[in-house]
């Protein structure tokens, strides 16, 4: 049922936004730190977990999966357009920054492809 997926994430959300809290309170700075990230992180351990540990009825494990699946790319899509928005209002060096990093992790992609490969041909 997809409702377990949605109560499985809104436990990860709030205990990740209450961490973050904690932790930008830790670290003097007035701003959550981290929260999202945390809520992510225990959502896919949790998943994960859920996948192993208990044996769960299809449609539970469908909507735990389908949810876990869906935040990851809603949390890095908000997190890019913030992003955007800090790095053309900083000026060119943080854009130039931001080109830089996507032109290295583009360079990787063969070198990993190359290393993936290679793993394959090994087995």
């Amino acid at each position: 049922m997809v409702i377990y997926g949605v109560a499985l994430l809104s436990f990860c959300m709030l205990i990740g936004m209450f961490l973050g809290e904690l932790l930008g309170k830790l670290i003097g700075v007035q701003a959550n730190v981290g929260g999202v990230g945390i809520a992510m992180l225990l959502l896919i351990v949790l998943a994960n977990l859920s996948q192993q540990k208990f044996k769960l009825a299809a449609p539970t494990e469908g909507g735990i999966t389908f949810w876990s699946a869906m935040y990851i790319p809603i949390v890095v899509a908000m997190a890019a357009n913030q992003n955007v928005i800090a790095a053309v209002s900083s000026g060119w060096m943080a854009i130039i920054a931001g080109f830089a990093a996507v032109a290295a992790s583009f360079a990787m992609i063969p070198l990993l492809d190359r290393i993936h490969s290679g793993r394959k041909h090994d087995s």
